[in-house]
């Protein structure tokens, strides 16, 4: 069981993040959507089963992969899991502050942007708990993500685990009432997750 005081984790470095759902466009989707990571799914969380759906692979510096429930798509989600490897670069504490940064820059433009960082008690893995919205052509859209990162395959670069939720027009309001509920039985779920063993792909020759 990994738990999470909630504690600021001051003095990360600046670095270079992939900020995915609402602040950023998606990246080239894998035709196949063939596991790239040794996780194919469904990951089971909570009381439901999360299918792979999209994988990426847009540099050897990063991997992602994106599981929704059965019936559901990556494009218009109610619920997804996620995971991010980056097998090199930055380290952890500079992974986590530069989305922290992202997330706190937001804030000028994102009335609902709100950010908070929790370590575990071993001090290897951090958890960000997040909140986020946007506007599309139906409406205003509300999502929030709980983001696990600990350190990468070999110990070098990061992976992370995330859980992310979605409301989405008039259902916005009654998602974030249903949220104060939902978002501490989440964020105890995604920390006491089990590891995933990843396994990337051999470098081409």
């Amino acid at each position: 069981m990994h738990r999470f005081p909630r504690r600021f984790m001051p003095g990360f470095g600046a670095a270079v993040c992939w900020l995915a759902l609402l602040l950023a466009p998606i990246a080239a989707v894998a035709a196949d959507a063939s596991d790239r990571i040794g996780v194919p799914g469904p990951i089971r969380f909570g009381d439901t089963d999360f299918v792979l759906q999209w994988v990426s692979n847009p540099s050897p510096d990063l991997y992602k992969q994106e599981y929704v429930p059965a019936g559901q798509r990556v494009e218009r989600y109610d619920s997804m899991l996620l995971i991010d490897v980056r097998p090199f670069g930055a380290d952890l504490a500079q992974t986590a502050r530069a989305m922290i940064e992202q997330i706190e820059a937001r804030k000028a433009s994102d009335p609902v942007a709100n950010v908070e960082v929790l370590v575990n008690e071993a001090g290897d893995e951090v958890l960000l708990d997040f909140l986020l919205s946007a506007s599309d052509a139906s409406g205003v859209i509300v999502e929030w993500n709980a983001y696990r990162y600990r350190r990468g395959p070999g110990g070098q670069g990061t992976t992370m685990v995330g859980i992310s939720r979605r409301g989405y027009g008039d259902a916005a309001r009654a998602f974030l009432v249903d949220l104060k509920t939902r978002r501490p039985q989440d964020i105890a779920t995604l920390s006491a997750l089990s590891r995933f063993e990843i396994r990337l792909p051999a470098p081409a020759p």
